[in-house]
């Protein structure tokens, strides 16, 4: 066996040598004979697989890299841009606010919180490259199913959080024959939430406590959803990017005026704090907008607080602090029945610029019992599906048109 393969490699290195001699022979007839030349010439197609197998295997190293088509003997060449391995970074995600979309509800409220969800999903927050995350708050922990059936609908992240006690019952120091009496008084006269003191715990929470609450801490932006609440249009721009750029603080849909018999002693109690701080007033305030006499009285004047677009921040300055001890000192969250619609706005007229303050004309909302539909162009754009003539801007007891005067 060894003798046989000894004298095979023999064999191999004579027949390598006499093909070498033979192909020499060849070159130098080709260079000497034209005859010869063009007798032995090959097809062209040879010439072309030679050039390419010496492109492949002989060719000196390079930043780029020769590819051979199966379909095409010609090369493609990938320049380090088109080769994955130099790509560039991928572009910046779409911008996007520092902001969360929060709902106070209860256990009980689950269909009331989703129909409110899907609503804002399907008109605004869906469509977003990135989804604006949902804040959920109770004074008693969500149960298993609300939380399951909350994630099934909500398109971006979602956060379930505890309210303190502190920030939500009424306070001890607060004399319960004083606001037992109160609550009676508002019975007599027929007022709505007069016998409730969940719904000023509500109030008192939204007034000055919502904003402290450990999950809301990250974000600068919120957008109020309560349940059982309607979106009408779609929204084809980003709200808190609009109040971002535009350097607004505060957003609403819908004005009223509040009951007068809930917030008796309010006004002179802001009165009085105006006197104490005037640092606080903003140069170019709306006072117009809640006062007709420059803030001798007010004219009862709100923002429907059920819908918000707000800065947190606003919230947690200096004088929006000092405002909220000052009427939380007083115990008329529970003595009377002050609302967080009037406690904002007020604070809102006054501590921050006009030009601050933006009214949202083009987004459609419902909260029972009164809509703002979007008129002409603005209906039309956003796809909206409420009738424009049931519109509460200027009907009924709306403030929109004082609002309006703000600017005139």
């Amino acid at each position: 066996m060894l003798w046989s393969s000894t004298r095979i490699h023999g064999q191999s290195k004579i027949f390598a040598l006499v093909l070498g001699v033979v192909f020499a022979m060849h070159l130098i007839l080709q260079s000497a004979s034209e005859t010869y030349r063009d007798s032995t010439k090959f097809p062209e197609w040879v010439d072309q697989v030679s050039d390419t197998y010496q492109d492949l295997y002989f060719s000196s190293p390079s930043s780029q890299c020769h590819v051979l088509s199966p379909k095409s003997t010609t090369n493609t060449t990938l320049s380090q841009t088109e080769d994955p391995k130099f790509s560039s970074p991928q572009s910046p995600p779409p911008r996007k606010a520092n902001a969360t979309l929060i709902m106070l509800a209860r256990n009980k409220e689950i269909y009331q919180a989703i129909s409110s969800v899907k609503h804002m999903e399907d008109r605004f927050n869906r469509a977003l490259p990135s989804p604006y995350p949902w804040i959920f708050l109770n004074e008693e922990p969500f149960t298993e199913e609300f939380k399951e059936r909350i994630r099934d609908v909500v398109s971006g992240e979602v956060e379930f959080g505890l309210i303190p006690k502190e920030h939500w019952f009424q306070p001890e120091d607060i004399d319960e024959k004083r606001a037992y009496r109160g609550r009676w008084e508002l019975i007599m006269k027929g007022i709505i939430y007069a016998d409730s003191v969940s719904y000023r715990n509500m109030c008192r929470f939204n007034s000055g406590f919502f904003y402290r609450h450990e999950l809301l801490q990250k974000y600068k932006w919120y957008w109020r959803v309560e349940p059982n609440v309607k979106f009408f249009c779609d929204l084809d721009y980003d709200p808190f990017l609009f109040m971002e750029d535009n350097k607004k603080e505060y957003g609403f849909t819908i004005t009223m005026e509040e009951f007068e018999p809930t917030i008796r002693s309010l006004w002179p109690t802001v009165k009085q704090f105006m006197a104490d701080h005037p640092e606080y007033i903003a140069p170019d305030n709306a006072m117009k907008f809640i006062s007709h006499n420059n803030g001798d009285t007010y004219n009862l004047c709100h923002f429907w607080s059920n819908f918000e677009i707000a800065s947190l921040d606003f919230y947690r300055s200096e004088a929006y602090t000092s405002y909220f001890k000052t009427l939380d000192e007083t115990g008329n969250f529970y003595y009377e029945r002050w609302g967080d619609a009037p406690v904002h706005s007020i604070a809102a007229s006054l501590f921050l610029n006009k030009s601050q303050i933006h009214f949202f004309s083009d987004v459609g909302y419902r909260h029972e019992p009164f809509q703002h539909c979007p008129q002409g162009v603005e209906n039309e754009r956003g796809k909206c599906s409420c009738d424009p003539d049931d519109n509460y801007d200027y009907t009924g007891a709306s403030c929109l048109s004082r609002w309006e005067d703000v600017f005139r």
